[in-house]
């Protein structure tokens, strides 16, 4: 009986996603239509599974799993402070930026979750309707940090402050209610024990994070297919704070969730977390939320009137706790886009679930009270994402293109801006020789200076760019202007050298510097040695509708993903990828890394669309 539930569970994980994609199911996710596949499944309908001490230990795996994974999904990088003194493009960049930083926001909004999650609480227990004040309060200040980076990352706005501000609140909404659980079953728990021991949990956190600090540097130089290092530390690293967290009394996703964030903290590389996504919810965590539908009996829970009360209520009070979000947001965002935030904000399963089995093991709730915040959990998934895909509208941010100012109008730059132009990008174009300004002006927009000075361009706003090409001839002038734009803070600042003495001079300076160097002769050395070891090369640079092309991946939607699953790949062949300091000859299967150079050819009316989609920071 065991083996036939499992595997009829294991058939339904199996065929639940290639029935979505079949039918197009998009509004709901995976995790919720999991549960009510279990619901299916179990007592409330089919009675084709039942609970077994299998299935039970798999489901008790899979929540410490998915914690774990949880704790993975937080980027700290989001609080740190610039380190060292901001360059005066950044400063002046900062000037003109709201006050209302993504950090600030995030926590003026979920402070005001917390006021109102307290007391809604307390309604609930001043109305008889649900006793249990410290539990309900940390149920309803709760935020699914999944279906948030899901729906940010399917709408490509992670990198945008909208994104990271709506992110930030669901780390709160995840991180908050962790540490409310922690003191709540310390307190209330029949098996507690005294509350300086939890910081025995911080200490062991410190001391791993500070054994292993090193270890994916080390990794990199050992790693066979045949010992995943990286799976075993992950792992030991569950297994270690699991333990210390049971053996002083705290909850065991408690350890799971804080091993998720030493090894976040470890740099893990991004096959790394694939795998254990792969591990996570390929088997376990599947098993874990079919396994909470089936314990939901929806017979015994719908014929009871106080459950047919609560379950509205609850979901009530999921919303009602974020809807002081909506006026946060707007201090910085559109009255759409705060509305946007908030419903997606209300969105909440993973820690629901995972607080409700803990409540359970305490004897603190009881089943139709478990299950009336369970379905109210599942239909805050179900409309949240709805209302945020028909509400949010970009920013005038989100929508500003790449700035590229060239300095130098001649032979070489005039065509590459021409090109520029039809992209996504902005350029500018500027001059002092005046004879290039009347030959190039009819072509492209240009404009007059009198010199290059570069405090004078400074002043005139020059170096406020994305991207800074120094492309005349004068080599000592573009060796100071380039050093001038770096150190005023331009990101990236390319220099065009032909005379090679004063290269040779000054090239490791540059190099060190971050500035990136071309000279028309070793172009033209390059193009002919391509040419004569590879004869297709002047094909490709001579074909009007195809050429060769290179974009560094940095839209997190396509990392993860397979090459052959790109919705692009039919318009494009990847011929190399450029990954860790390597170049890597890519097959169908081979996934896409963040931070991976691809070197591709392609048609040149598709090929800018690609790129901006796959450079987009996100």
């Amino acid at each position: 009986m065991n083996q036939v539930s499992l595997l009829i569970m294991l058939f339904a994980a199996l065929i639940t996603p290639m029935l979505m994609a079949r039918f197009k199911i998009t509004f709901l996710p995976t995790a919720v239509v999991e549960i009510i596949l279990g619901i299916v499944l179990g007592p409330s309908l089919l009675g084709l599974v039942h609970t077994t001490n299998i299935l039970k230990q798999l489901s008790d795996i899979g929540v410490i799993i998915l914690l774990f994974l949880s704790g993975m999904e937080i980027d700290f990088d989001l609080f740190k402070k610039p380190q060292g003194t901001p360059s005066p493009l950044a400063q002046k960049n900062a000037v003109q930026n709201s006050k209302w930083s993504p950090v600030i926001l995030a926590c003026l909004a979920y402070s005001t979750i917390i006021v109102i999650s307290l007391v809604l609480a307390g309604l609930f227990k001043w109305a008889n309707l649900f006793s249990d004040f410290w539990l309900a309060a940390i149920l309803f200040a709760t935020i699914s940090l999944g279906i948030v980076i899901a729906t940010l990352k399917e709408n490509e706005l992670l990198s945008k402050a909208f994104g990271q501000t709506v992110l930030l609140i669901a780390v709160l909404g995840e991180v908050v209610p962790m540490l409310g659980l922690t003191f709540y079953a310390s307190v209330f728990g029949s098996s507690s024990k005294s509350l300086w021991l939890l910081l025995l949990i911080i200490v062991a956190a410190i001391f791993l994070l500070r054994r292993f600090k090193f270890f994916f540097n080390f990794f990199e130089q050992i790693n066979k297919s045949t010992t995943q290092l990286d799976i075993r530390l992950a792992f030991f690293l569950i297994v270690a704070m699991v333990t210390v967290a049971s053996s002083v009394g705290a909850e065991n996703i408690l350890g799971a969730f804080i091993a998720g964030i030493i090894l976040k903290l470890l740099r893990p590389s991004e096959s790394t977390k694939d795998k254990l996504d792969s591990i996570g919810y390929g088997f376990f965590i599947p098993i874990f939320f079919m396994m909470s539908g089936i314990g939901l009996n929806l017979r015994t829970l719908l014929s009871d009137p106080q459950a047919l009360t609560l379950i509205p209520l609850f979901f009530l009070a999921y919303v009602i706790a974020k809807l002081a979000i909506y006026p946060v947001l707007s201090l910085r965002f559109k009255s759409a886009n705060a509305i946007a935030g908030t419903s997606l904000s209300a969105a909440t399963i993973t820690m629901v679930v995972a607080i409700l089995q803990v409540a359970k093991n305490m004897h603190v709730i009881n089943a139709h009270q478990s299950g009336a915040f369970l379905l109210a959990a599942i239909l805050t998934c179900v409309f949240s994402p709805l209302i945020f895909s028909k509400a949010y509208r970009p920013e005038a941010e989100d929508l500003k293109k790449q700035t590229v100012h060239f300095i130098g109008a001649n032979i070489f730059t005039v065509p590459v801006a021409q090109q520029l132009t039809q992209g996504w990008y902005d350029i500018q174009m500027y001059t002092d020789n005046e004879k290039n300004y009347r030959t190039y002006n009819s072509e492209i927009q240009i404009h007059l200076l009198e010199n290059l000075n570069a405090e004078e361009m400074i002043k005139q706003g020059i170096f406020d760019t994305d991207i800074l090409v120094v492309g005349h001839f004068r080599a000592q002038e573009n060796y100071l202007l380039a050093k001038a734009a770096k150190a005023y803070g331009v990101e990236r600042v390319i220099v065009r050298f032909e005379d090679r003495n004063i290269l040779n001079k000054h090239e490791k300076e540059l190099h060190d510097l971050g500035i990136e160097i071309y000279n028309t002769p070793e172009v033209n050395i390059a193009m002919l040695r391509g040419l004569i070891e590879t004869p297709s090369t002047m094909l490709l640079l001579n074909d009007t509708t195809n050429t060769i092309f290179e974009v560094q991946v940095h839209n997190r939607k396509y990392t993860g993903l397979e090459i052959k699953n790109l919705p692009f790949i039919d318009k494009i062949t990847i011929s190399q990828i450029f990954r860790n300091h390597r170049l890597i000859r890519p097959v169908g299967t081979t996934q896409l890394e963040l931070n991976d150079r691809l070197i591709f050819t392609g048609s040149k009316n598709d090929i800018e669309e690609i790129r901006h989609e796959l450079g987009k920071m996100n």
